[in-house]
């Protein structure tokens, strides 16, 4: 299995929306491709506390089959469809992806 996890830091404003509506607006896209893409196992997001400038305000952690449903996963025209909506919001984005070790 692979962890697959997303930290999106959002602007301020954009889309004509305010951050809060924007994140909250992302999250619920985010959500709608559960059970949607084939091997993607798990699906996780959560909206951070506001805080400091280090915080982030949208966090993804998503749980695949595999590397190559990761691979997949990324190419799949409904994430990419996400991705369109999450670009013009994001001022910026951290992701780590690793292999999920079997106890």
């Amino acid at each position: 299995m692979v962890k697959h996890i997303v930290l999106f830091k959002l602007k301020e404003h954009a889309e004509g929306a305010s951050r809060t509506e924007n994140a909250q607006l992302l999250k619920e896209r985010i959500e709608g491709l559960r059970g949607r893409i084939p091997g993607l196992l798990s699906l996780e997001v959560g909206v951070g506390f506001p805080g400091n400038e280090e915080t982030y305000d949208l966090a993804l952690v998503a749980t695949l089959e595999s590397r190559e449903a990761l691979a997949a996963y990324q190419e799949h025209p409904l994430h990419k469809a996400v991705c369109e909506q999450i670009r013009p919001r994001r001022l910026s984005r951290a992701v780590v992806d690793y292999e999920v070790c079997k106890e």
